[in-house]
């Protein structure tokens, strides 16, 4: 018997979190606040990741064909990556600090899945048919996302080969991607609304990257960071200029996008903001948490309020 569709884009809601916690893992790193805050969020983060794939299996499980129909859609799939993503992150910043070998092999295990995840739909992307139309820059998530993250969560337990080999994978598929993504936004016609929100994910490419090289590299700001820091700002002014079409969407599911792309965007700016120390740093740093937790924040409340309505699950079949 069926029951109750979840969407994959719902692991979004995590993964975003984890983003907002990274945000404050940063700065208390950097000894402006305290780490309570950080790991309360990862806990947060962990509990919604578990709560998401317990009435996801209970979904697929349930549903005769539902599990392959969502792997095999061109638009839904590449979020299901995001599963095994996410909780790579919080075992990195959320477990390795006090059980580090614990860490390490949680980190290891989710990055081999990462990268299984990132063939398999690499493998299926390039067996298709696919639809140029059907693409949209959630097809980041699964390899670009996934070899960033994984750089990150590598390199934060002290694999630091692992983490130069993650980083490569990012990159090259950023590359490849990014120029067919760019091409379908520019010549085909526009997203449709609910797809739209995955517009934001095109800054999270040179912030995400440019956190996983700051793990890498040691935190140091040379060549690469700034080539990094250049892109995103070309990307995030491709947002203001979207800021329009964003405003006039509908809430969904989908406005998850949104989160883990800025929280990178203010992870990556925390870090430029520590190393270049200008005047009144210290203040930036804590506008910046104050901005991005706010967002996150009533975000979240929009998501609680429908789903206590019954406005953001689909039926289904």
């Amino acid at each position: 018997m069926a029951t109750q569709r979840i969407p994959l884009n719902f692991f979004g809601s995590s993964f975003g979190l984890a983003g907002l916690a990274g945000c404050w893992v940063t700065a208390a790193g950097q000894g402006h606040v305290s780490h309570r805050v950080g790991d309360a969020l990862l806990a947060l983060a962990a509990a919604v990741w578990l709560v998401t794939v317990v009435f996801y299996l209970r979904y697929v499980l349930t549903t005769r064909g539902a599990f392959a129909a969502d792997l095999f859609d061109d638009v839904a799939s590449p979020f299901a990556s995001l599963a095994v993503i996410t909780p790579m992150a919080l075992a990195s910043q959320g477990v390795a600090p006090y059980a580090p070998t614990a860490g390490k092999v949680l980190v290891d295990i989710f990055l081999v899945l990462t990268v299984l995840a990132g063939g398999w739909f690499t493998g299926q992307w390039i067996y298709g048919p696919l639809a140029l139309d059907h693409l949209h820059p959630g097809y980041f998530l699964p390899t670009v996302a996934g070899g960033f993250v994984a750089s990150a969560s590598a390199a934060t337990v002290g694999q630091e080969r692992l983490a130069q080999a993650m980083f490569g994978l990012g990159v090259a598929c950023w590359f490849i991607l990014g120029s067919m993504i760019m091409a379908r936004l520019f010549f085909r016609p526009p997203l449709p609304a609910l797809l739209m929100p995955t517009l934001a994910i095109e800054v999270a490419p040179p912030t995400v990257g440019s956190v996983a090289y700051f793990a890498l590299d040691g935190n140091r700001l040379d060549i690469v960071a700034a080539g990094l820091a250049g892109y995103a700002l070309v990307m995030v002014g491709a947002q203001l200029r979207l800021l329009p079409a964003f405003l006039r969407l509908r809430f969904a599911a989908s406005t998850w996008s949104f989160v883990f792309s800025w929280a990178a965007v203010v992870t990556t700016t925390l870090h430029w903001n520590e190393l270049g120390r200008p005047d009144g740093h210290t203040v930036y740093t804590y506008l910046l948490l104050a901005a991005i937790t706010a967002f996150v924040g009533g975000i979240a409340a929009r998501t609680v309020l429908a789903l206590v309505r019954g406005q953001l699950l689909p039926k289904g079949a």
